[in-house]
């Protein structure tokens, strides 16, 4: 078989899926609405193509700032969100998802002892069971990795 006759058996051909058009994009608030659901999707690359270029326009936007943060999580390009993150606590020490997904990032990233503050100011600001169990999950961690004992958790 040579190939030509690869080109159009339909057996050998290669699916392409057509490009994602965003109609009616005008601005970072479309942006975001666009970029939530192409996360909410799990589609991470596409949701960064489109956040990237709001944030070119508007590089202060928060809520395009998390967007990305969250992008970068799913993609386990941790190190970015990380930097992300950090700079997200540091504006607004008050947002839980901010500090939840911080101590998330860390603690997959086996950085146990630096995730658990954050976790736990999380937990403690949400009052999210989901935060709860992310605590005590890292607790465990540190006790069975030998960093701390369960004594000294309490």
């Amino acid at each position: 078989m040579n190939d030509s006759d690869r080109e159009t058996d339909p057996e050998t051909q290669e699916l392409q899926a057509p490009p994602v058009v965003f109609p009616g994009q005008a601005g970072p608030e479309s942006a975001y609405r666009t970029a939530f659901d192409l996360l909410a999707r799990r589609a991470p690359r596409e949701a960064l193509e489109v956040i990237e270029p709001a944030l070119a326009e508007e590089p202060d936007n928060t809520g395009l700032r998390t967007l990305r943060a969250w992008a970068f999580l799913m993609r386990a390009q941790l190190q970015r969100a990380e930097d992300e993150l950090n700079r997200l606590v540091e504006e607004n020490p008050a947002d839980d998802w901010t500090r939840h997904a911080l101590g998330r990032c860390l603690e997959r990233q086996s950085r146990y002892a630096e995730a658990l503050p954050h976790l736990r100011l999380a937990a403690t600001m949400s009052g999210d069971p989901e935060h709860d169990l992310a605590v005590l999950r890292v607790e465990r961690r540190l006790a069975e990795t030998g960093e701390t004992s369960y004594d000294k958790l309490v």
